[in-house]
């Protein structure tokens, strides 16, 4: 079984925390252990990354690649990527004490190490930036989407900060760009249960009791093109980019509502970034007592007037 996370023994390298995975029943050796259990990455890349210290034990002493493996050990792993792409875009720190980070994500940078990036996710920059290894996301936003997102510092105040998620004591506001729709009655809430669709990446509503419920304002309209107020009251994934597609008028700039436009592994196109904006956040801290409310300072091709 494979974990994300690092062991405290463990340093970062260059921004990003140990992997681990955990040895069955009739493994091996190391080396072979790992080819299969990942191929993913190839046997030859496995025996360089052993050869240059990047497997290790609970311990922090260098793995072997000959040695035998034990069911039930712990080797711990460094993700790395030869050909990384670089993102043209920089995140932006919004604020930070000694419990949080926020920080606006530009568009198309993952939150988190994902398909072709590593280093360019916003999560190893941070930690990179900081040295702070316990650093966490405390919510995601889609890698498409810009705006705010909210770290914790503290692995013992992390729970407290989820609680705020679990019992909707938050409240996110997203901006988004989209036709206009006269037909529809707004200020609405539109609610529909949502499950994982085809392809794997996409998110689909099937018949049912509701699971996620969304907010949505009119905040200004330019011609043929609004801008609207999005509040999420669940946060299922791609909700917000769903909703809109069901009422028809499907946020500007999405590859994947209501056609999937790209694969997951073409070419980025920088010039058509989806237009969702994580506009605000705000809360009570459950650490600290205090009000917090930040804004986005990044914009969408419509804005206020």
């Amino acid at each position: 079984m494979r974990h994300s996370g690092q062991s405290p023994q463990l340093p970062l390298r260059d921004g990003v925390s140990a992997s681990v995975v955990s040895v069955p029943q009739g493994a091996a050796h190391l080396l072979d252990f790992l080819a299969q259990r990942m191929p993913g990455i190839s046997r030859t890349e496995w025996a360089e990354r052993l050869a240059q210290g990047l497997v290790l034990h609970e311990n922090g002493q260098t793995a072997q690649a000959n040695e035998a493996c034990h069911p039930g050990q712990r080797l711990y792993y460094y993700r790395h990527l030869k050909h990384e792409p670089v993102l043209p875009f920089q995140a932006q720190t919004v604020f930070e004490d000694d419990h949080l980070l926020v920080v606006d994500k530009p568009h198309f940078m993952p939150v988190t190490p994902s398909g072709p990036y590593v280093q360019q996710s916003l999560l190893v920059q941070l930690k990179r930036q900081t040295a702070c290894a316990d650093l966490v996301p405390l919510h995601r936003i889609d890698r498409e989407t810009a705006g705010l997102v909210l770290f914790g510092k503290r692995l013992q105040e992390r729970d407290a900060y989820h609680a705020l998620f679990r019992n909707h004591q938050i409240h996110k506001t997203y901006h988004a760009v989209a036709a206009h729709a006269s037909q529809l009655n707004l200020p609405l809430v539109y609610a529909s249960r949502l499950v994982p669709g085809e392809p794997f990446f996409r998110t689909q509503e099937v018949p049912g009791l509701a699971n996620s419920q969304t907010h949505i304002a009119l905040l200004h309209t330019q011609g043929q093109r609004t801008l609207y107020a999005l509040r999420p009251i669940s946060g299922k994934h791609h909700q917000l980019r769903v909703h809109m597609n069901a009422l028809g008028i499907p946020i500007e700039g999405d590859p994947f509502y209501p056609t999937v436009l790209r694969a997951q592994d073409a070419p980025e196109d920088f010039s058509q970034p989806l237009q969702l904006l994580a506009q605000s956040l705000r809360f009570i801290d459950p650490v600290t007592g205090q009000a917090r409310e930040w804004t986005s300072g990044l914009r969408l091709t419509l804005g206020l007037p």
